[in-house]
């Protein structure tokens, strides 16, 4: 079964080794994921599975939504995404599936989760820039700066960094090392931080780089 899992961030705490090391971890509240369609290469083109996440009122489910649910006898959920997976078959319409059928400590997964926005930032915190003279003649203490030639090419290049929106992105963290694992409770423990805030919906899938990393 291909590695896959939707959760919610609850927050970061830490554990401790045999050796006393201390080891900074993000919880997070993973499913149970019940899959809610299968699609073939043949009927969409490509092939994947689509996984619901958090129960949800059916008052609140538009009827497209609600006849899929109801053609995978499953309760309404709040949160579908699609996975593409290499066997179909090892998926039943309806099945529910937990974090510990898919994950074990030890194992390496990248989460992918939307991070924190930061509303209009200059580009001092938006891109790291240094800023100018603190001196009081100075008057670009937290400017942009210089914005380029002036005859040639008597514009400002394409991908200059500038003040602008900041955050609010998809952003994916790759390689964390799952350091604990309750399936009773449906709780994964990874090191490290992952994006967005507390409550915030999260995707784990097995690493990409796992290779590479030991290399």
């Amino acid at each position: 079964m291909d590695q896959y899992m939707m959760g919610r961030k609850a927050g970061m705490t830490q554990l401790f080794t045999e050796n006393g090391e201390v080891i900074p971890v993000t919880v997070i509240e993973c499913g149970p994921i019940t899959v809610v369609q299968k699609k073939t290469a043949e009927v969409d083109g490509y092939q994947a599975v689509k996984f619901g996440f958090v129960e949800k009122r059916e008052n609140l489910v538009n009827k497209p939504d609600m006849g899929q649910f109801k053609k995978a006898n499953t309760k309404a959920m709040r949160y579908l995404r699609e996975h593409r997976v290499e066997d179909l078959d090892a998926y039943e319409l309806g099945k529910e599936i937990k974090v510990g059928e898919v994950f074990n400590l030890g194992d390496h997964v990248d989460v992918t989760g939307t991070s924190k926005g930061k509303g209009f930032q200059g580009n001092v915190k938006r891109h790291g820039q240094k800023g100018g003279r603190e001196a009081h003649g100075s008057k670009y203490h937290r400017r942009v700066g210089s914005m380029g030639s002036s005859a040639t090419p008597s514009r400002v290049m394409k991908g200059k960094k500038m003040p602008g929106h900041m955050g609010a992105a998809r952003v994916t963290v790759q390689n964390l090392e799952v350091a604990f694992i309750d399936s009773e409770r449906n709780i994964l423990a990874v090191k490290g931080a992952v994006p967005g805030p507390k409550g915030s919906l999260l995707e784990l899938k097995s690493t990409v780089k796992r290779n590479g990393a030991e290399s």
